[in-house]
């Protein structure tokens, strides 16, 4: 028994020796980083590096939001602007008509009610040329006082309206189904 040793486990050198392989990198057979623990600079700057860069990320989203955003109230301007016109060459076409109309009523029920045509008319005419006169921002803010002014009468002129536009839309589309089954 005097020859054993009594070191147990036995002492051995710290850096692992990989079979005698000298190839291997010294990073490796002896790692010095204790991948976080006790390493706070490193999680430092790598906490700032993904604050920066969610900041940079956010700060590119708003940007492109303010530019969609800003492109979306241009392209409802210049449609806005587009339907304005289209509306004001309508009512001077249903001015056009009332007037035509009045010398018809004239012959046939008298020039009173001639008159009667003809004021509306004029009327249909006076309110084309106010909207035409006025740009696409004095138009909302009219339509805004109204609505604040009389809440009711804008629903029930907001139904009116919808209704219409159902209506149409449904005759077209009837009448789009109707020539897919004549062909």
């Amino acid at each position: 028994m005097a020859d054993t040793d009594n070191t147990f486990p036995p002492q051995h050198d710290t850096t692992p020796n990989f079979g005698g392989h000298g190839g291997v990198a010294p990073e490796v057979a002896a790692p010095t980083a204790s991948f976080g623990i006790g390493n706070s600079a490193t999680q430092t700057a790598t906490a700032d590096t993904k604050a920066s860069t969610i900041s940079d990320a956010k700060q590119t989203v708003k940007d492109g939001a303010g530019k969609f955003q800003q492109q979306a109230v241009d392209k409802v301007y210049a449609l806005a602007g587009d339907g304005k016109a289209k509306a004001g060459s309508a009512l001077d076409q249903v001015a056009q008509l009332l007037n035509d109309a009045a010398g018809q009523v004239d012959e046939k029920l008298g020039q009173q009610y001639g008159q009667y045509a003809r004021s509306a008319a004029d009327a249909v005419n006076s309110f084309s040329g106010s909207i035409k006169d006025k740009d696409v921002e004095e138009l909302l803010d009219d339509a805004r006082a109204f609505v604040a002014k009389s809440p009711a009468i804008a629903v029930g002129i907001a139904a009116a309206l919808g209704f219409v536009v159902a209506r149409v839309v449904q005759s077209g589309l009837e009448g789009h189904a109707s020539d897919n089954a004549a062909a």
